[in-house]
C-alpha cells in the first residue's frame, strides 16, 4: 500500500444527511395536465410564482394546473415560400406590370450594348 493513501474514503463519501446540507426549503408539489393526458407534477418553493401553464416534457405541448380546462395544441402555419410572400403583396395585374417593365429595361440594354451583370 502507498504511504499517503487513505483506506475508505474518497471525495465525497459518508453520510449527507440533512445536518451537512442545511435544511430543505419549503416546498409545493404542482400538477400540470396536457391536452393528451399526460400529467406532470412539479416542485415548485412555496415563496415561488407558480406558472399557470408548462410544457409538458413527454410531447411538448402546452398543459395547465386546470385539469378541466387542458390548453390546446397552438397552431401551426405552413411554411411559406418566397413566392408565397410575393403573392399575398401583389395581384396578378401587378405582377405582369413589372415583369413588362423589367424585361423592356433588359431588351433596351441588348440593343444598346451595356454590360448587364
Amino acid at each position: 500500500m502507498a504511504a499517503g493513501a487513505i483506506r475508505g474514503s474518497r471525495i465525497g463519501s459518508g453520510p449527507m444527511g440533512e445536518a451537512e446540507r442545511g435544511e430543505a426549503a419549503p416546498r409545493q408539489r404542482v400538477q400540470y395536465f396536457c391536452a393528451n393526458d399526460h400529467e406532470t407534477a412539479l416542485m415548485f418553493s412555496v415563496e415561488a410564482d407558480v406558472p399557470d401553464s408548462w410544457d409538458c416534457p413527454r410531447c411538448g405541448l402546452p398543459a395547465s394546473v386546470d385539469a378541466a380546462n387542458r390548453p390546446t395544441a397552438p397552431k401551426t402555419e405552413p411554411y411559406k415560400t418566397h413566392l408565397a410572400y410575393v403573392k399575398e403583396r401583389r395581384s396578378d395585374d401587378e405582377a405582369k406590370q413589372i415583369l413588362d417593365e423589367a424585361l423592356q429595361l433588359l431588351r433596351s440594354r441588348r440593343k444598346s450594348g451595356e454590360l448587364i451583370f
